[in-house]
């Protein structure tokens, strides 16, 4: 009996210890997350405050009635350097995915960072397009459905690992459509896409939650606090990725215009 007893204690000790664990790479995920959102928000705010003058002597191309496009914002959204902006983050993403396992936990860090500054670049022209008032806003109803939804996917008994392989699939379908529609210019279709997008995405965002808890579940007693590290780093490139797509498609749907 007392064997029995001190089977059990120990037993109940590392569940509450993978527990404890479980909440520090969640909070690790989310806190990684939301230093790289903050780098890209940052980042796209100042380019494009670079990008825009009021002053006429030092324009290159008007954008709206007393905007103007500076050097840099000309180079940067009417120039053929505007596709290396676009796709630069896609390229990223690829192969930070590709290398990872070469790299430290530490460097992974680094480069996540590198590459939220990079998106920051690539999506900084939604400050010239709509409204800061309709960003915030947006931006606000984005972090309460992802809130909502990750919850979901941590704390959720039914199994949607099976989620997987259709919003993979729906993620490639809404890439190629993007594509398409860069060279139809199509405002139905860009709304269409933006609308199956926020359902693709928030559907992701309750997959990846669940993911990144059960992957961390299952390694969690290897012990290998270098491959743990790296998996909260990717686990927040998911999140964020989930959240980012979200936003710019709601922002999409629901943006004030200038």
């Amino acid at each position: 009996m007392a064997q029995f007893d001190t089977i059990r204690s120990a037993a109940g000790a590392r569940a509450a210890q993978i527990d404890e664990g479980l909440r520090a790479h969640m909070n690790k995920v989310y806190g990684t997350m939301s230093v790289g959102m903050l780098i890209t928000f940052l980042a796209a705010w100042a380019l494009a405050g670079l990008a825009v003058t009021t002053d006429p002597s030092a324009a290159v191309a008007q954008l709206s009635a007393g905007k103007y496009l500076t050097q840099l914002g000309y180079a940067l959204y009417a120039s053929p350097l505007k596709w290396v902006v676009m796709f630069a983050p896609l390229a990223f993403v690829f192969g930070f995915s590709a290398a990872i396992n070469r790299m430290s936990a530490a460097t992974a860090q680094t480069v996540f960072y590198l590459f939220a500054a990079v998106m920051g670049v690539s999506i900084s022209s939604i400050f010239l397009v709509f409204t800061g008032q309709s960003i915030i806003q947006v931006f606000l109803v984005t972090s309460i459905a992802f809130a909502g939804l990750s919850l979901y996917g941590y704390t959720t008994k039914k199994d949607i690992s099976g989620w997987g392989s259709f919003l993979i699939m729906g993620v490639i379908g809404l890439v190629v459509a993007s594509i398409v529609n860069i060279f139809l210019g199509s405002g139905i279709l860009s709304l269409a896409i933006s609308a199956i997008g926020v359902l693709i995405f928030a559907g992701l965002t309750a997959y990846d939650t669940q993911n990144i808890k059960t992957t961390y579940l299952a390694h969690a007693h290897h012990g290998d606090q270098e491959w743990l590290g790296k998996a909260a780093i990717m686990g927040a490139l998911s999140l964020y990725l989930d959240f980012i797509n979200m936003f710019m498609m709601l922002l999409n749907l629901l943006g004030e215009r200038e």
